[in-house]
């Protein structure tokens, strides 16, 4: 399911054939240099992410803004969850 979302419902028949003329126009010996430079923008651009997200944090912390909001949702849902169990609970009992 995950793999879908991330290839945008692509099938492994199409990736396969996407692979194949990737391999035709750039060659075997040109697709490891090709995937390591990949990588490497792929690690440029989450350390930037992480670099941003810090500072953000950081600037967050120091203005005293509660940026952990989770903890708040996770209780109202709980909350809400607990709510509707009391409603169906004794519905679940009978049946």
């Amino acid at each position: 399911m995950i793999s879908q979302a991330i290839f945008l419902f692509i099938s492994g028949a199409e990736i396969g054939f996407i692979l194949f003329i990737v391999l035709l126009v750039f060659g075997a010996d040109k697709i490891p240099e090709i995937a390591r430079g990949m990588g490497k923008a792929m690690r440029q651009v989450k350390d930037a992410t992480n670099d941003i997200k810090s500072e953000i944090t950081k600037s967050a912390e120091k203005q005293g803004i509660d940026i952990d909001i989770t903890k708040d949702v996770r209780k109202e849902i709980d909350q809400v969850k607990d709510e509707v169990d009391e409603i169906t609970g004794p519905i679940k009992r009978k049946f």
